[in-house]
C-alpha cells in the first residue's frame, strides 16, 4: 500500500472517529520547515566527504548525515512529529546500498505513535483495509440505490406515499455515498502531487515528497470543506430519513383514521429540513472558532455534539419505535394462532427486514463515544468498523429489500416486460406478413400497438386508497346512484386494504 494511500486512509478514518485534541496542519508544517532550516545549517557546516558516500540530504521526513556504504544510518524521530515526546528515544533507519545511493525504504516503525513496530504495522494495515472495505460497499450501494430509485420513478403504478418515502430515503443514500466519495477523491487527490503518475508515486521513499505541501493547499481547502459539510449534512438527512419510515409505519399500524397525504409534507420536513437546524449552527461555530483545514478534526469536541446529537436523538427514537412495532407483530401473529415455527418464523424475518430500514444497527455503539475510547485503541477500531460496515452496505441492502425482491415492483416490471415484447412480436408479423407488399410504413402499426390496452392495469392494485378511489370515480359504468350509497362502506373497505398491503410490503 503506497504512502499516500495509507495517509488518506488515516485522514478519512479521523473523520469520523474525530481525534481530540487534534493538532492543526498549520502548526504542523511550521514545525516541519523550521527542522528543514535547521537541517541545511548543519549540513552547510559539515565539511564534504571524500570517497564513495551516500550524501546527506533531508528527505522531507529526516535529516540524514553521510553514510557509509553497506551500512545502515540511524537518526532520531525528527521533533517536529506531533506525538515526538512518546518516540523521543526511537529512530530511523535507512541502508546505504554498496553504491552510495540511498535505499528507496527507510524504516520509521519507532518513531510511528503506536509502539512497539509491530503493532503499529497491524494498525496501519487495519486503517487501510478499512478505507478499501467502505469505498466498496458505497460504490455498490451507489450502483443498487440508482437502479432502485430509478424504477421507482419510472413506474407510475408504483407511485403512493410508502414508495415515495423510499424514494426519499434511496436518495438520502446516494447524497451519502456521493458526497463520501467525492470527500475521499479530493483528499487524494490533494496528497498526490500532479506532476508524478501512480506508478511513480509507488517508488518514491516514505518523505520523498514534501507532506506539508501536498496537504496545505488553499485553493482545495474549500472544496473540501464544501465537501465535508455535505458529507455532515446527508448522514444527517439519511438518518431522518430513516426515523420517517419509523414514524409512517408506526402510524400505519397504531393509528386508526391515517390519512397519509396530509402527513407527507410533514415527512419532508422532517428528513431534509431537520438537519438543516443543527448543520447552520455547525458551520458558524467552525468558521468562527475552528476555522482550520478541512473541518475534519475537532479541537473542541463540544462543537462537534451540535451535529452528533440529533443525530442520536433520531437513533434513539428509531430504536424506541423498533421495540414498539416488534411487540405489536408478536401480538398480532399470536392472535392469528399460527404454529410456533411459523410464528418464529415470520418474526425473525420482520424483524431483521426492520433493521437496515430503521439504522437499528446503530444502537449498538451508541454509548461508546469517542471520547471514552480515547486511550483504547482496540474498542475505537472495533466501533469504526462495525459502524463503517453497516454505514456502508446499508443502502445496498435497503435498495434489494424494498425495490428489487418487493413483489409488486417485480409485478410492475414482468407486466412493462410481457407488453413490450407482445408489441415486438406483433410487429415482427406484421412485417412478415406485409414484407411484399411495397411501400408499406410500420408507423401505422405501431400507433396500433400503442392503443393496446394495458395489461397491467386489470390486475395492479393501487397504492393507496385515495388513487383507488380516485379509479372508482372515473368508471363509467352507468350505477351512479348506487355508487354513492355504497361509497362510505366501499371506502372503508378499501382504505384496510390499502393499510394491510402496506404494512405487509414492509414486513
Amino acid at each position: 500500500m503506497s504512502r499516500q494511500l495509507l495517509l488518506l486512509a488515516m485522514l478519512t478514518v479521523s473523520c469520523r472517529i474525530q481525534v481530540s485534541p487534534a493538532v492543526t496542519l498549520d502548526k504542523l508544517k511550521e514545525s516541519w520547515t523550521l527542522y528543514m532550516d535547521e537541517c541545511d545549517r548543519n549540513m552547510s557546516r559539515s565539511p564534504p566527504s571524500t570517497g564513495l558516500v551516500c550524501n546527506r540530504t533531508f528527505d522531507n521526513y529526516a535529516c540524514w548525515p553521510d553514510g557509509l556504504p553497506n551500512t545502515t544510518v540511524s537518526v532520531s524521530c525528527p521533533w517536529y512529529l506531533p506525538w515526538h515526546h512518546k518516540v523521543q528515544h526511537g529512530l530511523v533507519h535507512q541502508e546505504c546500498s554498496a553504491d552510495g545511493q540511498w535505499v528507496a525504504v527507510e524504516n520509521t516503525s519507532e518513531c510511528d505513535p503506536f509502539h512497539p513496530s509491530q503493532v503499529s504495522h497491524v494498525f496501519q494495515q487495519y486503517y487501510g483495509y478499512i478505507w478499501i472495505m467502505y469505498t466498496v460497499g458505497y460504490s455498490l450501494s451507489l450502483v443498487a440505490l440508482v437502479l432502485a430509485l430509478g424504477i421507482l420513478v419510472f413506474f407510475r403504478k408504483l407511485h403512493c406515499m410508502r414508495n415515495n418515502i423510499h424514494m426519499n430515503l434511496f436518495a438520502s443514500f446516494i447524497l451519502r455515498a456521493l458526497s463520501i466519495l467525492i470527500k475521499d477523491a479530493l483528499l487524494e487527490t490533494n496528497i498526490t502531487p500532479p506532476f508524478l503518475s501512480r506508478d511513480q508515486e509507488q517508488g518514491l521513499p516514505r518523505a520523498s515528497i514534501p507532506p506539508m505541501e501536498l496537504l496545505i493547499n488553499s485553493e482545495t481547502t474549500v472544496s473540501c470543506r464544501i465537501a465535508v459539510v455535505m458529507m455532515q449534512y446527508s448522514i444527517m438527512a439519511n438518518s431522518y430519513w430513516l426515523l420517517v419510515e419509523g414514524i409512517y409505519l408506526h402510524n400505519l399500524l397504531v393509528i386508526t383514521v391515517f390519512t397519509e397525504r396530509n402527513y407527507f409534507k410533514i415527512y419532508l420536513c422532517i428528513g431534509w429540513g431537520t438537519p438543516l437546524i443543527f448543520l447552520v449552527p455547525w458551520i458558524i461555530t467552525k468558521y468562527l472558532y475552528e476555522n482550520q483545514e478541512c473541518w475534519s478534526q475537532n479541537v473542541n469536541m463540544n462543537y462537534w455534539w451540535i451535529i452528533r446529537s440529533p443525530i442520536l436523538l433520531a437513533v434513539v427514537i428509531n430504536f424506541l419505535i423498533f421495540i414498539h412495532i416488534i411487540k405489536i407483530l408478536v401480538s398480532k401473529l399470536r392472535a392469528h394462532q399460527m404454529r410456533y415455527t411459523d410464528y418464529k418464523f415470520r418474526l425473525a424475518k420482520s424483524t431483521l427486514t426492520l433493521i437496515p430500514l430503521l439504522g437499528i444497527h446503530q444502537v449498538f455503539f451508541i454509548f461508546v463515544t469517542d471520547e471514552s475510547t480515547n486511550g483504547t485503541i482496540t474498542i475505537r477500531l472495533t466501533k469504526l468498523f462495525i459502524d463503517l460496515f453497516f454505514s456502508s452496505f446499508q443502502g445496498l441492502l435497503v435498495a434489494i429489500l424494498y425495490c428489487f425482491v418487493n413483489k409488486e415492483v417485480q409485478s410492475e416490471i414482468l407486466k412493462k416486460w410481457k407488453r413490450w415484447n407482445l408489441g415486438r412480436n406483433i410487429e415482427e408479423e406484421y412485417r412478415h406478413t406485409y414484407s411484399n407488399i411495397p411501400n408499406t410504413k410500420t408507423g401505422s402499426l405501431l400507433n396500433h400497438v400503442s392503443r393496446l390496452p394495458d395489461i397491467s392495469q386489470a390486475s395492479a392494485p393501487a397504492c393507496g386508497p385515495e388513487e383507488r378511489a380516485a379509479l372508482v370515480a372515473r368508471c363509467p359504468n352507468g350505477a351512479a346512484r348506487g355508487r354513492d350509497q355504497d361509497m362510505g362502506l366501499a371506502d372503508q373497505a378499501q382504505r384496510r386494504e390499502a393499510r394491510k398491503e402496506s404494512v405487509e410490503s414492509h414486513l
